[in-house]
């Protein structure tokens, strides 16, 4: 009898040593989208935006890439990275609880109502004890996360960003040709020192210039006037499928609605955001893993910050005046957008340069004939989309700009020429670090 007893207990004992590890590789892309929520509720804007993904995305990922040594390392793909320190052991701890919920650790300590992230926090916790975690586990898992995410917020202090509220108050050119506040509610520019924030992977801001815009010029016979022709005709005639596309990607945080005195806000995520939602859709259809799932998020995180700093560099160099308001002084003075005007300058267009350049790394991760299913809308009511490819996305996500009324086209393919040459820049440096397609 006695023996049967300790060969039960031995049996059980080893059962519980071999459970399987939960798999959360379905919780990366929910702690995204609460990251996404918080900025929403925050107007943060693009640029912005795509920098806060990269650092919460760097600091999961980091976890990562320190349990799993052929998982490529963060500091061969992302510059001037420092080394980051885990003192608690490998077994102490779960390593995927630890990457999710330092991507919600990073959010609350970097966004402005980063508190808001507590409650989520707390639902993951809960989370982990469903998938069976002992609270040994969860709370040492938890003290990885909080170990590793001030030692990024550290790294990323030194980035500039800090320094972005101490410089002289932009004031915008003056002439005909560049770039003027846009109705209804004027705001001013949008982050007119971006540029001076350090890449994640490029080399500099201005690396991959485009080439210049076409020239100003108020003659109706001109380049130019017939660039903005083409926008105010699309606007007068406008084709349902073109609404809809224009509408699907608008993706503008500062969006305002006015009455009289009143001007209220429509909130909307950011462009990066919807590329960080279409990440999360890709990653869930091929059924990647969870290092794989949270490689995708951090290697589209990095190339939207990029693609932005360089995209912003060439917005306050030309500082090119918006469709709208060349329309209005030299077409027709009643003429209005689809879309309402983000407030920066016009050249070159935010979302071709950053789709462009992020559809070109999915490309090269997930493969060009990935074909998925973008919801990323539906809370504003919009419905769903379906793609063949990222850069068939990409390219609608572009030319959307031209139908909201937006941006000239010059603006657009030159925008795209500059985000693919960011693109297959990062790529080149992706493979040197050993970082191979994650589908095929």
């Amino acid at each position: 009898m006695g023996k049967w007893i300790i060969v039960c207990l031995f049996f059980c004992q080893l059962g519980y040593a071999q459970r399987p590890a939960p798999d959360l590789s379905n919780q990366v892309q929910p702690a995204v989208w609460n990251i996404t929520m918080v900025m929403l509720h925050d107007v943060v804007n693009p640029p912005a935006a795509a920098r806060y993904y990269a650092y919460c995305t760097a600091a999961a990922y980091e976890i990562v890439a320190q349990h799993n040594s052929s998982m490529p390392q963060t500091a061969g793909f992302i510059k001037s990275y420092p080394v980051i320190t885990i003192s608690g052991a490998k077994d102490d701890y779960n390593y995927e609880a630890a990457a999710v919920y330092a991507i919600l650790e990073a959010g609350r300590l970097m966004l402005p109502s980063g508190f808001m992230l507590e409650a989520q926090q707390a639902k993951l916790l809960n989370t982990f004890k469903k998938e069976k975690l002992s609270q040994k586990i969860i709370d040492h898992s938890v003290a990885v996360a909080k170990e590793v995410v001030p030692q990024i917020i550290n790294w990323s202090k030194k980035d500039h960003y800090n320094q972005l509220s101490a410089r002289v108050r932009y004031t915008p050119k003056k002439g005909d040709e560049y770039w003027y506040p846009t109705p209804p509610a004027y705001i001013e520019a949008v982050e007119p020192h971006w540029k001076t924030i350090r890449p994640m992977v490029i080399d500099t801001c201005n690396a991959f210039a485009p080439a210049p815009p076409v020239p100003f010029s108020k003659d109706s016979g001109s380049a130019f006037y017939n660039l903005s022709k083409e926008v105010y005709e699309a606007g007068i005639h406008p084709k349902q499928e073109e609404l809809v596309i224009a509408a699907f990607w608008d993706c503008n945080p500062f969006a305002v609605s006015t009455a009289g005195h009143m001007a209220v806000g429509f909130k909307k995520i950011t462009p990066g955001g919807h590329w960080m939602n279409i990440a999360g859709i890709a990653a869930k259809k091929a059924k990647l893993d969870f290092d794989r799932t949270l490689l995708l998020h951090t290697i589209t995180a990095v190339t939207e910050m990029d693609a932005f700093i360089s995209c912003w560099d060439e917005k306050y160099r030309s500082n090119r005046i918006r469709p709208e308001t060349y329309i209005n002084r030299y077409i027709d003075v009643n003429w209005k957008p689809l879309l309402q005007t983000p407030p920066f300058p016009e050249y070159t267009s935010g979302h071709s340069v950053m789709s462009t350049a992020t559809a070109q790394v999915l490309t090269y991760l997930m493969g060009d004939q990935f074909s998925f299913t973008d919801n990323s809308e539906e809370m504003f009511e919009i419905r769903a989309r379906s793609f063949t490819s990222f850069m068939q996305a990409a390219a609608e996500a572009a030319i959307s700009r031209l139908y909201g009324g937006i941006h000239f086209r010059d603006s657009i393919e030159n925008g795209a020429t500059q985000g693919k040459n960011i693109g297959d820049n990062i790529i080149e440096k992706l493979k040197a670090a050993g970082v191979q397609p994650v589908h095929s």
